[in-house]
């Protein structure tokens, strides 16, 4: 065995996966360029350092569990839904995720409420914030497994651990007592913890209406509420505006 290969071998015993996998390439390059040995030291410590991160960046963008499109590079501004430019690349700086502040996308749909939460979501991964996406009947879902299945006690857990939990379509349907009860405390075990952003088609003062109970929604909205942006977004649907045809 030479003594590379044998190099090779002590790197999966210590899991240092991309020295294994780019260790002749690397020793290679530092031949040719007669680099010295802490400059090749250097070299094999920022090779493992970038592959674990951008692993981690990929199980963590998996985990957020986010729609198809999320990407706000590609944000169309031509839209008019009342949201600025220098509106929204403030609120992709996360300041506000810094400070636990909450945001609420409010308005009708098709308006971009999804795509721009979705977007602030992959925002936060990408920073290193663990951030993870969730329709409202998703998560309600969790709630309700939580304490009967391995897979949503686990997802409850990073949930509760989250830096940022986008809770997508809130209060679009109506919900049991015992749901909303299960959602508030939720609410309040993330409240000052953790960063909430809400998209909704409903106005705050009419979630009474689907949880059914006033005193419930007011405790709820005063956590919601306490450190929180409201960005109301107007206009028309742009998937209707931009439907697709089957026909040229």
């Amino acid at each position: 065995m030479t003594k590379t290969e044998l190099i090779k071998n002590q790197c999966k015993q210590l899991n240092l996966t991309a020295l294994s996998a780019r260790l002749d390439e690397i020793l290679a390059d530092a031949q040719n360029k007669n680099v010295s040995y802490l400059e090749l030291i250097k070299t094999l410590m920022e090779e493992e350092i970038n592959h674990r991160q951008e692993k981690d960046m990929a199980k963590r963008t998996h985990q957020a569990r986010l729609p198809l499109c999320y990407n706000l590079d590609l944000y169309n501004f031509t839209v008019n839904n009342g949201l600025e430019k220098k509106q929204l690349n403030q609120l992709r700086e996360l300041h506000w995720l810094e400070q636990n502040y909450n945001l609420i996308l409010m308005g009708p749909s098709g308006t971009g409420k999804t795509y721009i939460a979705a977007g602030l979501c992959f925002d936060a991964v990408h920073k290193g914030f663990r951030a993870y996406f969730k329709t409202m009947e998703a998560l309600i879902k969790v709630l309700k497994m939580k304490d009967m299945t391995r897979t949503a006690g686990n997802e409850y857990k990073r949930i509760l651990r989250s830096h940022l939990l986008v809770i997508d379509d809130i209060m679009m349907f109506p919900v049991t007592q015992q749901d909303a009860v299960a959602f508030f405390n939720l609410v309040n075990e993330l409240h000052d913890k953790t960063s909430l952003i809400i998209t909704t088609n409903k106005s705050p003062i009419e979630w009474t209406d689907v949880l059914k109970d006033s005193v419930l929604t007011t405790a709820l909205l005063d956590r919601i509420l306490y450190r929180c942006e409201i960005i109301k977004l107007t206009g028309k649907s742009y998937r209707m505006e931009n439907r697709k045809t089957i026909f040229e």
